[in-house]
This record gives structure tokens, C-alpha cells and sequence, in this order.
């Protein structure tokens, strides 16, 4: 189905990574790895899931063309599908879709020019709690 199904991350640029985490364990209780925070839920349904929480140094490109200080993962059920819909509808990807171990990766300008990141998690990956992450 080409539709998203939830929020798989939330990325934002901060002044320093490190201070960041710490602060947000500190006060907001939020324990990070070096790629962020992730929390694990289960649907209705039944399935099992995360949502990464990740803060990227302020000066990275990840986030480019945008000019944007957050970015929203989204999950979703079949990547190619929704991309060729997206496509029909004039709505192009920002570079080529990325495949990985962690799954399918593409992204999209909304009309604001906000880039927003598409994953598709392979079939096998309820249990994984972490994210992609630049090291700029």
C-alpha cells in the first residue's frame, strides 16, 4: 500500500550534539546513543515500532536543498509505489532513493520547500531503534 503509516523520526539541528543529549536526558528524561533517542510503541493491531529522535550538528547538509532547522521521517508501506504516485502528481524526489540494511530511504520538497524523509523499514526490522545520521 503507498501510503504513510506513521512518524518513523524526528531530526533537528542543534548548536552542540553532545549538550543537547544531555540536556534533553537530564531534564526530559530521554537516554541517546550516538545516533539519538527512539521510542518503541506497538500499534492496536499489534505491530511493534519506534520513533527515532535524532539532533544533527547545525551546520550538516543532510537536511539540504531546505533550509530548514527540523525534518520528519515518515514510514511508510511501499516506497516505489508511493514514489511513482508522487511522481504522477508532479511531486519529484530529491536525489535517487537509498537502499540499506535499515531499509528504503527517499525524499520530497513539500509546497513550502520543507524536505521531508520517506522510509520504508524492511519486513524484519520491528526490533531496531536507531537512525541514519550524518557525522559533519
Amino acid at each position: 500500500m503507498k501510503r504513510v503509516t506513521g512518524i518513523g523520526g524526528i531530526f533537528f539541528k542543534c548548536n552542540n550534539v553532545e549538550q543537547t543529549k544531555s540536556w534533553y536526558k537530564d531534564h526530559l528524561g530521554i537516554e541517546a546513543d550516538r545516533f539519538g533517542g527512539c521510542f518503541q510503541w506497538r500499534s492496536k493491531e499489534g505491530d511493534k515500532g519506534h520513533t527515532a529522535w535524532s539532533p544533527f550538528v547545525r551546520d550538516t547538509s543532510y537536511f539540504q536543498p531546505s533550509n530548514q532547522d527540523f525534518m520528519v521521517n515518515y514510514r511508510v508501506d511501499d516506497l516505489e509505489a508511493l514514489l511513482m504516485d508522487l511522481a504522477s502528481k508532479g511531486v519529484l524526489p530529491v536525489g535517487e532513493m537509498v537502499v540499506q540494511e535499515c531499509g528504503k530511504f527517499a525524499w520530497i520538497l513539500d509546497p513550502d520547500g520543507q524536505k521531508i524523509e520517506l522510509w520504508q523499514p524492511p519486513s524484519n526490522f520491528e526490533d531496531y531503534c536507531g537512525v541514519i545520521q550524518d557525522s559533519e
